[in-house]
C-alpha cells in the first residue's frame, strides 16, 4: 500500500514537473512524450510492433536492431500465444453466428505460413526478422517440412470443418518446389480434411500478395462459394477484393509480405 502511494506521488510530480517546464517554454506535455528519446528495450518497440500491426508502417524489410530482444520475448515468452488464443476465441464467437447451408459452399481461407504452421524456429535463427530475407534458406527451411502446428489456429480450424465449413488454405508458396513438403508438414501438424491447398504457379509468379489472393479469391466465388471468413497473418493475405464477409488477422511482427 505505502509503496504503491509512493510510486504515484513520483508520478504526480513527474508530471507535475513536465507541465511546468513545457509551461515555461510554450509547450504541451504531449510535445515533450514525443520528443523524448525512444526506449529501445520497451517504448520504441512496442509503438513500432502496435505501427506494424495496424498496418500504418508499411513496405518494412527488417525488424529495427535494437527491437531484437523485444521481438524475441513477444514471441517466445508467451504474449504472443496469448494475442493468438485472443483472436481465435473471436473468431469462434463469429462463427457460432453462422449455420452452413449444407450444400458445401460455405467457406474459410486461411493462409499459410505463421497462420497454420509456425515458423518460429526459422526466424530464430535470422534474430527474429533483424536479418534480410533469405529466399534461398527459407525454401530449403519449407522443404524440410519442420513447422509446428499454431495450437489456436488447429483449434478453430477443427471446430470450423466440424460445424460444416469448408476450409480453403491459399499460400504463397510455389507449388512446383515446396508443394509436396507442404502437404505433408500440413498434415504431421494436423491440418487436414481441408477442401483445397491452393499454392502459386507460374501463373502467378512476379505478383504481388494482394493481387495473387485477390485473383483466388475471386475464382472461388465465381465458383459459387460464399466466403464467411478470411485470416491471415499479413495484411497482404487480407487485402484486395473478394475478401469475405469478416477478416481477423493474426499478429506477425518479424516480416511484412507486400
Amino acid at each position: 500500500m505505502i509503496k504503491a502511494m509512493v510510486h504515484r506521488i513520483r508520478e504526480v510530480l513527474i508530471f507535475s514537473f513536465v507541465a511546468l517546464f513545457c509551461k515555461a517554454n510554450g509547450g504541451t506535455t504531449a510535445d515533450w512524450w514525443a520528443t523524448r528519446p525512444p526506449d529501445p528495450s520497451a517504448s520504441y518497440c512496442l509503438s513500432w510492433r502496435l505501427a506494424v500491426e495496424a498496418n500504418n508502417l508499411r513496405g518494412w524489410r527488417t525488424v529495427p536492431t535494437q527491437c531484437l530482444g523485444y521481438i524475441e520475448t513477444y514471441m517466445i515468452g508467451g504474449q504472443y500465444f496469448r494475442d493468438l488464443r485472443l483472436i481465435a476465441d473471436q473468431i469462434l464467437s463469429y462463427a457460432n453466428e453462422i449455420v452452413p447451408a449444407g450444400d458445401g459452399l460455405d467457406a474459410w481461407i486461411f493462409d499459410v505460413d505463421d497462420t497454420c504452421i509456425s515458423n518460429i524456429l526459422y526466424y530464430r535463427d535470422k534474430r527474429y526478422g533483424c536479418d534480410p530475407y533469405d529466399p534461398v534458406a527459407f525454401k530449403a527451411w519449407a522443404t524440410k517440412a519442420g513447422c509446428t502446428a499454431i495450437p489456436s489456429v488447429l483449434r478453430v480450424y477443427n471446430k470450423l470443418i466440424e460445424s460444416g465449413f469448408k476450409i480453403i488454405l491459399i499460400t504463397g508458396r510455389d507449388e512446383e518446389t515446396m508443394g509436396p513438403a507442404t502437404i505433408d508438414n500440413l498434415n504431421d501438424q494436423g491440418f487436414v480434411d481441408y477442401e483445397r491447398l491452393i499454392m502459386r504457379t507460374a501463373a502467378y509468379k512476379g505478383q504481388s500478395a494482394v493481387k495473387y489472393k485477390s485473383e483466388i479469391r475471386k475464382q472461388l466465388v465465381e465458383e459459387g462459394y460464399r466466403i464467411w471468413g478470411n485470416v491471415g497473418d499479413q495484411w497482404s493475405d487480407l487485402q484486395g477484393e473478394y475478401l469475405g464477409n469478416r477478416t481477423f488477422k493474426l499478429p506477425n511482427p518479424m516480416y511484412f509480405v507486400p
